[in-house]
């Protein structure tokens, strides 16, 4: 029996989209988490196939107990060789734990829409093709963490995603869906308004330009972080 793969999430509707549904067509049960409102953390990864914690709202740099427990647990995947995947809020987590600095931009930019990435020659052994724009919703970066490989960069905020042991991380928003970005450009419209981030309407001229070319990055990126060999075409799900 396959176990299931640890979704650590931070709302409470919150769901872990396209990601969560690619990890089930490859044969994964979810497990999803919420410990903000108190569900507890493995002690172990025995029963899991590996864990990956979800973006949201707060920041790796608050004091909430549970933002502090999220940090701290990051070193039970990676401790044992378990597939760790950090997105956005996750992704800062994962640099706080290996000791990097979490840091809103000098200018007080933001990244609130569609921007360009480059992926490295480490990320390139990775994935062979990547999409050259990626779907963002931060105001706050982080710094490579020692002994880290970058796998790709971008401007405003140059560590865009890396690796370390068996945990990767992503500053950018691969799970979301055309639902999700509706609903985010709603709820979230006063981001908008911050220094770099993109008019709504731009959100949604953009996916459909670089929407294939990002679905299809997951899925081959999500069978190399599971181990699950050669990538599978993706679905049109939304």
């Amino acid at each position: 029996m396959t176990k299931p793969v640890l979704i650590i999430l931070h709302q409470e509707h919150s769901s872990p989209g396209r990601v969560g549904q690619a990890l089930v067509r490859l044969g994964f049960p979810l497990d999803i988490r919420r410990p903000r409102f108190g569900d507890p953390l493995p002690e172990n990864m025995d029963g899991h196939s590996g864990a990956a914690i979800f973006g949201g709202p707060q920041s790796a740099n608050d004091s909430e107990d549970f933002i502090r427990r999220e940090i701290d647990w990051i070193g039970v995947p990676l401790r044992d060789n378990k597939p760790y995947l950090g997105i956005c809020l996750g992704a800062q987590m994962m640099a706080r734990h290996l000791g990097s600095r979490v840091y809103p931009h000098p200018q007080g930019h933001a990244e609130v829409g569609y921007y360009p990435i480059r992926p490295t020659a480490a990320g390139l052994e990775v994935c062979e093709t990547w999409p050259d724009h990626v779907y963002q919703w931060h105001r706050e970066g982080f710094d490579l963490p020692r002994e880290a490989e970058i796998l790709a960069e971008g401007d405003a905020f140059f560590v865009q995603a890396f690796r370390y042991g068996s945990g990767y991380a992503l500053q950018f928003h691969p799970e979301v869906t055309h639902a999700m970005m509706c609903r985010w450009t709603v709820r979230g419209h006063a981001r908008l308004q911050l220094p770099g981030a993109k008019p709504r309407a731009e959100h949604f001229a953009d996916r459909a330009v670089h929407d294939l070319a990002a679905r299809n990055w997951l899925v081959a990126f999500l069978n190399r972080w599971i181990g699950r060999g050669a990538a599978q075409p993706a679905h049109a799900e939304g």
